[in-house]
């Protein structure tokens, strides 16, 4: 008999190990649950490195949100170093770690919304808490079969929104396009977070030139705060500048 191997994510200690309980009760599922994004992390890598790899994460859509805790993983878009494990952004970062674990997102109320980011970020199903354990099971065989589970009441929405994501995701990449090679440098080094003297110091420009970028950026991408900018760019793809490999010399040290 092949095994399923299921972890249930959810920060409701109660729900979750009556979930784990009822599905522990299959004859063919093995069953772990974690109660933060954390937790789940270290469960997924302690699984892979004793070559006891989950099949299936269960994750609460609203895990995180009462308490989120700052960890320095699973934040989908080019988010940053760190980021908050909740529900949608640990399944981006499960889905770029360990993209052979399939994710169903279980939630409380149908949210279109939600689901299609939820999709986006790599889920293979958005389940209703409430449902019976035959359809989770159901669910839980279908996606390891590579399908993916939405409720029929949601399906016009989520292609809906994925449908506006995309016209965004398109029209910001037009307006990137029309920066100069230039302008989409000082663009990425925003993206990261840098300031103006931090930009002007990795570009070797001046303040001055590169306040002028910025008013640029800004103008050509029709927004007026960096923030907004930030979020452009990232609907276009558009990913922050490299500082890892940074090296800064100072007083004869590398720092």
């Amino acid at each position: 008999m092949v095994r399923v191997r299921v972890l249930v994510v959810d920060d409701h200690r109660i729900f979750a190990e009556s979930l784990a309980a009822a599905l522990a009760a299959e004859p063919d599922v093995d069953v772990a649950a974690a109660g933060s994004g954390p937790a789940a992390l270290r469960c997924l890598e302690r699984g892979a490195a004793d070559g006891r790899r989950f099949d299936v994460m269960l994750v609460d859509a609203d895990l995180g949100t009462s308490a989120a805790v700052p960890v320095a993983r699973a934040v989908p878009e080019g988010g940053g170093a760190e980021g908050l494990v909740d529900g949608i952004s640990l399944v981006a970062g499960v889905r770029s770690g360990q993209p052979a674990v399939r994710t169903v997102v279980l939630a409380e109320k149908d949210d279109p919304r939600r689901a299609a980011l939820a999709l986006q970020a790599g889920a293979c199903g958005w389940v209703a808490k409430d449902c019976s354990l035959q359809r989770l099971l159901a669910v839980i065989r279908g996606v390891l079969r590579d399908e993916t589970h939405l409720p029929p009441a949601l399906l016009t929405g989520v292609l809906r929104e994925l449908t506006a994501a995309r016209k965004h995701r398109t029209e910001s990449e037009r307006l990137v396009e029309s920066l100069t090679p230039r302008e989409r440098e000082v663009l990425r080094c925003m993206v990261a977070g840098l300031g103006r003297k931090a930009v002007a110091e990795r570009l070797f420009l001046s303040p001055h030139t590169v306040r002028t970028h910025m008013q640029n950026v800004l103008g050509k991408l029709g927004v007026h705060s960096t923030l907004a900018a930030v979020a452009l760019a990232r609907r276009a793809g558009v990913g922050p500048v490299d500082l890892a490999g940074d090296v800064v010399e100072r007083g004869g040290q590398l720092a």
